[in-house]
Parts: structure tokens; C-alpha cells; sequence
């Protein structure tokens, strides 16, 4: 019997981990952690891996609520092994560095769990075992009877470098599980290739953006235009612009976008601020620009002048040096840089704060980029209320696929049966409606927390 019980991620984005018993193999595909939360609850549910044959842990790509939790995995199942790609693994070693210094506050009354050193993640990452698009690795578990093995193969999902979707084999069933996946291009990575995957028993999909109208979501290059527009407004009234964005992913396709907004003379040319593990994560898709499939392999992004946003002590600096900030993080947590600069920048009229990812609802970047010139916010449910001055703008640079793309992966595998993750409930109703109206076939599970679900 093989069975799947999500241990995060089922119906909202954030510590995304699933389990998987393959005829007795354990496998974890993903074990992240949830960046609002707090100690345990931040974590997945560990516990109920306690009475089951635990294996392999395949990550498919380096963003925190995919794969922040393996060091806490570890810690109690020593044994598992890891598999990612290599530019997976590459990014580990910066973002799990970076991540270990927030996990110390944030656990900091729980003595539940053993904190990590930097130490043990350089063990960590060493361990991981790296493996290339395409590539089919024959598995056996320590408690597996079976003569046959679990194969698996990684395929370029499209989402950030070292981004992949997992197929899995086994005794003629095949499971997928897309991660999180990009039908349409950005202006550094190219569309997910799925290869020639037909015919799947099970699907695990994503659903961010299940929920939202494409009609409110432009395509990359329409969106850079209207960028490019608000933006110009901005910079030739002297104001200065802020960008929330993720250190990974989200920092090396904007800072591209704005590059060659620049080049091209669309854009006024301005300061480009950055800094911090971005520019390092930059690198790596430098240095591997001819290993993976992306656009424009002759740019280098460590090439693109920026100035350091760290360097910077006294904010009035960005009322004499206009430009674009480019600050994590992408959904304005408090204590991040983004976060830090927003007071300020929302009390400059001159100024603009342009969100251009996805954000959650709870949180200080969803309330900003809900709100208007002229309005009085608050930035947390018991914090003081703020005045907006500056411009707000709202791109939709996706990194995840539009619903339709959602659908033509459907579409394109076949399965038997589909299990919607990794999105919130009006995601996977939308989702779940189309599937089912427009392949009857399918049989359709909707993930819960803890709850097995049985894919034979």
C-alpha cells in the first residue's frame, strides 16, 4: 500500500513536507519551514514520522519553507539521506547559513528541539547528495522487502535555479509531485520542462495561485512595462523606490528585469540598491548560467553595478542618491531590511514601495500593498497606524504558475488521481472545480494536515 500524509504545506504555503510510504520506503518530499511562525509551530509535524520507516528526503528547491527544516530533521532522523539538484545544494549552504542566526530567536524558549550550529550545517550540506535533471536514481529503503527498487528523477520545474519536480517509480506506479512550478518564462529562468511525463497515478500539486483571476496577473514582459512606467514617474520627481523581495529567486529576476529596462533606455538610468545573501545567491546563477536551462546565459549579474544597501546608515541618503532598493524580504517581515526601511519610506511623498511577489495575507507587505496614498494602516493587528504618502504599485511577477498552467499540467500528465497542496482553500476549490468539471476521471484529494491519504 503506498499512502501520503502531508506534514506542512497542505493547505497553506509555508513548512511544505509530505510523506510518502513507498510499499514500505519513506520519503520525504521536502521538509521546510513556516516563516511567520514561531518554535515548533513553525515546523512540520515531526511527531508523526515517530512508528514510520523513514528513508530519503528529496528537496525540491532552497526556498526556506522547502527545505529550512532539514537541519531539525537530522537532528532526529540521522539516518535519512538527502537528494537535491546541484544548484540546490549550492544555496543551501548560503540560505541554511543565513537562516540559523533568526531559528536561535525564534526557538529560543523551546527546549524541545536541539538548535543546529553552523557546523552541523556544513555536515548537512556535505550530505546532500546531488543529482541532475533527468537522471533516474534507483532507491531501496533500510526496511524495504521488496526485489524492487524506488526510482527517481528530478525535472527542471522552472521556479528558481535548482528548482525541480520529483517523479517517482515504483512496481509500475508513478507519483509526481511538481513543487513549486513556472509554465511561463521570467526574465532568467525558462518555463518548467516536464519532459515526456504522461500517464501519472498520482499527482501532488501546487496551487498558489489557484485562487487569483490571470486577468489580474499580467505576463512578465507586460508587467515590466508597467513597471517601467510607474517607475519612470518615480525617479524623474528625484523620489526613491523600494522593492521587498526574496533574497532567492525573486532578487536575481527583478534585479534582471531592471538591467535591461536600463539598457535599453525604457527605464531612467539610477542607482540599483542591493545586498546581503542576495548578491551571494547572484553568483551561484552566475556560475552555473551555462549548466542549467535559463535566458540570457551571457549575463552576469554580479557584472550589473549596485550599490550596497548595508553601507547605507542614514536613510535621508535616498532623497539625495535617488534609485531602485531592491531589500528583502519579499512579504516586509518585521526585522528584515524591507521592514526596516518601510517607516520610512512611507512618510515620503516622493517616494514609492512597488510589491512585485507573492505575499501572504498576514503579513506587513500584504497590508502595505493593500493600501493606498493618503490611508492610515497598521502593520500588525496591535501596531500603531502609519500614514501613507508615498506611491503604492502592485506587479505580478510570478514565479509559480498562473491557474491555466496549473490546469495544462493536468492536462499534459494524465493522472489518475490529483492532490492539491501548497495553496489556501479558495486556491484549491477553484482548482479542485475546473479538475473535476473538466476531467471526470480524476480522482480528487484535497491535502489536510496529518491526514493519510491512500494513492495506490
Amino acid at each position: 500500500m503506498n499512502s501520503l500524509i502531508p506534514l506542512g504545506g497542505a493547505d497553506e504555503i509555508g513548512a511544505s513536507c509530505f510523506y510518502l510510504n513507498i510499499n514500505g520506503t519513506g520519503i520525504l518530499l521536502d521538509c521546510g519551514i513556516h516563516p511567520r511562525k514561531k518554535g515548533k509551530d513553525a515546523l512540520p509535524k515531526f511527531d508523526l514520522l515517530n512508528d514510520l520507516p523513514l528513508d530519503f528526503a528529496f528537496i525540491s528547491h532552497a526556498h526556506q519553507d522547502h527545505i529550512g527544516s532539514l537541519p531539525f530533521l537530522i537532528h532526529q532522523f540521522p539516518h535519512t539521506i538527502i537528494y537535491s539538484t546541484p544548484q540546490t545544494k549550492e544555496i543551501a549552504e548560503i540560505t541554511l547559513h543565513n537562516a540559523a542566526n533568526i531559528i536561535v530567536e525564534n526557538f529560543e524558549q523551546q527546549d524541545e528541539y536541539k538548535i543546529y550550529t553552523h557546523e552541523e550545517i556544513d555536515l548537512l550540506v556535505r550530505s546532500i547528495r546531488a543529482t541532475g535533471y533527468n537522471e533516474i536514481i534507483s532507491l531501496k529503503g533500510i526496511r524495504h522487502n521488496s526485489q524492487l527498487p524506488v526510482n527517481f528523477s528530478f525535472y527542471d520545474a522552472g521556479h528558481i535555479l535548482g528548482s525541480a519536480g520529483i517523479l517517482i517509480e515504483h512496481n509500475g506506479q508513478k507519483i509526481f509531485y511538481t513543487g513549486d512550478i513556472n509554465t511561463g518564462g521570467q526574465s532568467i529562468m525558462i518555463e518548467a520542462d516536464l519532459g515526456k511525463i504522461k500517464n501519472i497515478d498520482t499527482l501532488i500539486l501546487e496551487s498558489t495561485y489557484g485562487g487569483t483571476d490571470s486577468g489580474k496577473i499580467g505576463v512578465w514582459q507586460s508587467e515590466a512595462k508597467r513597471f517601467e512606467a510607474k517607475a519612470n514617474k518615480i525617479l524623474h520627481n528625484g523620489g526613491s523606490i523600494l522593492v521587498p523581495v526574496f533574497a532567492l529567486g525573486k532578487t536575481q529576476e527583478i534585479l534582471s528585469t531592471i538591467f535591461s529596462l536600463m539598457k535599453s533606455g525604457s527605464l531612467t538610468e539610477s542607482i540599483i540598491y542591493t545586498g546581503g545573501i542576495g548578491k551571494d545567491i547572484s553568483r551561484v546563477y552566475d556560475n552555473n548560467r551555462f549548466l542549467v536551462r535559463r535566458n540570457r546565459i551571457e549575463l552576469e549579474l554580479h557584472d550589473i553595478p549596485q550599490y550596497n544597501i548595508y553601507d547605507i546608515e542614514d536613510f535621508n541618503f535616498f532623497k539625495k542618491n535617488p534609485g531602485i532598493v531592491l531589500a528583502s524580504s519579499g512579504m516586509m517581515l518585521q526585522g528584515t531590511t524591507s521592514y526596516k526601511l518601510l517607516d520610512f519610506w512611507l512618510r515620503q511623498e516622493s517616494f514609492g514601495i512597488f510589491g512585485v511577489g507573492y505575499m501572504d495575507t498576514d503579513t506587513p507587505g500584504y497590508r502595505v500593498m493593500a493600501s493606498a496614498k493618503g490611508e492610515l494602516i497598521q502593520l500588525s493587528e496591535i501596531g500603531e497606524y502609519h500614514k501613507v504618502n508615498c506611491e503604492i504599485e502592485r506587479f505580478y511577477f510570478s514565479s509559480h504558475s498562473r491557474r491555466e498552467g496549473l490546469l495544462e499540467i493536468v492536462k499534459q500528465v494524465n493522472p489518475k488521481s490529483v492532490v492539491l497542496v501548497h495553496g489556501d482553500h479558495k486556491s484549491k476549490d477553484w482548482l479542485g472545480y475546473q479538475i473535476l468539471e473538466k476531467y471526470g476521471h480524476i480522482k480528487l484529494h484535497s491535502a489536510e494536515p496529518g491526514k493519510q491519504i491512500i494513492i495506490n
